[in-house]
């Protein structure tokens, strides 16, 4: 009996260690097989690699493709905005040429007697507050605004009035430089007649000849006596225009039938002007409308303390001796004077500006 039992516990032990040896065999089996089983190196997702990589790929032409009209769309957006700020330049070239011109808000304008322009203004108000719209604001609405681009002036050539509009200039920046912007050039110094309109070169030839026709009209008003022309004194029109004045006297009172005769000729024939109620010819020689940006700077009006000392000073008598029928908008005359389309004599000839 002890025999048998002996033999038994061996042989269970032998099982044991063969079971155990099995174990690991069968553990190491699985061990070198699973590399073999990865998904990676699978036969079976190989198709889901390859479709992954294309993945991969689609994605990376989106980005591309995507990129290219990012590209695009800026290109476009500067092309515009370089479009836009070229439309801007061009206004405001026309803004600061126009503002070396008397009447270049509507309020100075109305104040002066020029009041055609602003009408527009008033139409557009009346239609928001209306809400709606008839056939005459239809037909409003295809109508371009028409701005002045030409006047007829007499040029200021006397060096003494010149040297004394560039004292108060000279005075005015050097309180405050930012000024210098809304100074006149001395050599674009001129009273204005006249502003109008003229479409085309058709109409601007008209225009010559009926300052030309005007002469004859011209020289009997004056009837050989000279027309000169006194300026004493500076005042402004509400801190935005300061301009030298003129003396009240009957040369004063020729100038302005002079004027009124210039306007019938023209409306004689057709071309537009702005309607005048009063005329009132100055010397402009500082504009705020000049320098937009001093708004912005907190300068909305010139401060008569910069000119208090010059408020009754005499600057000197002009001798008419010539109408300039000029454009606002032409290529200036080397001498930094307005382009001139005719000149036409009047009075005791010199030699002309």
């Amino acid at each position: 009996m002890e025999v048998v039992s002996l033999n038994t516990e061996e042989d269970n032990t032998m099982m044991l260690l063969d079971y155990d040896q099995q174990s690991n065999e069968e553990h190491q089996a699985e061990l070198t097989l699973e590399p073999a089983t990865c998904v990676g190196d699978s036969p079976a997702n190989s198709g889901w690699l390859l479709s992954d990589s294309n993945d991969k790929g689609c994605l990376q032409n989106d980005v591309l493709e995507g990129t290219e009209k990012t590209e695009e769309t800026k290109e476009k957006r500067l092309k515009a905005k370089k479009q836009k700020k070229n439309q801007s330049a061009a206004k405001n070239e026309i803004k600061s040429l126009l503002a070396e011109l008397p009447f270049a808000k509507a309020e100075i304008r109305e104040e002066c007697g020029f009041t055609a322009l602003p009408e527009k203004t008033s139409k557009k108000k009346r239609k928001r507050t209306l809400g709606g719209e008839n056939e005459d604001d239809a037909g409003q609405k295809k109508k371009k605004k028409v701005h002045p681009n030409y006047f007829v002036s007499i040029p200021i050539t006397n060096p003494k009035i010149i040297d004394g509009i560039k004292a108060v200039q000279h005075i005015v920046v050097q309180a405050d430089e930012r000024l210098s912007k809304a100074m006149i050039p001395v050599a674009c110094l001129h009273v204005t007649i006249l502003v109008m309109h003229l479409a085309n070169e058709v109409e601007v030839n008209k225009a010559v000849n009926v300052v030309e026709e005007c002469k004859e009209t011209v020289q009997e008003i004056l009837q050989g006596k000279q027309l000169a022309l006194r300026f004493q004194g500076i005042a402004d029109f509400r801190g935005e225009v300061v301009f030298a004045q003129l003396v009240q006297n009957e040369h004063l009172a020729t100038l302005a039938l002079i004027a009124e005769t210039v306007k019938t000729r023209f409306q004689a024939n057709g071309i537009l002007t702005a309607d005048s109620q009063a005329f009132k010819p100055h010397l402009t020689f500082m504009k705020l409308s000049r320098a937009p940006k001093l708004r912005h700077q907190g300068i909305k009006k010139f401060s008569p303390e910069l000119y208090k000392n010059f408020e009754d000073h005499y600057l000197g008598d002009e001798i008419v001796t010539c109408l300039h029928l000029c454009s606002m908008l032409k290529k200036k005359q080397p001498n930094g004077y307005y382009h001139c389309e005719t000149s036409v004599p009047v009075g005791k000839c010199k030699a002309i500006h």
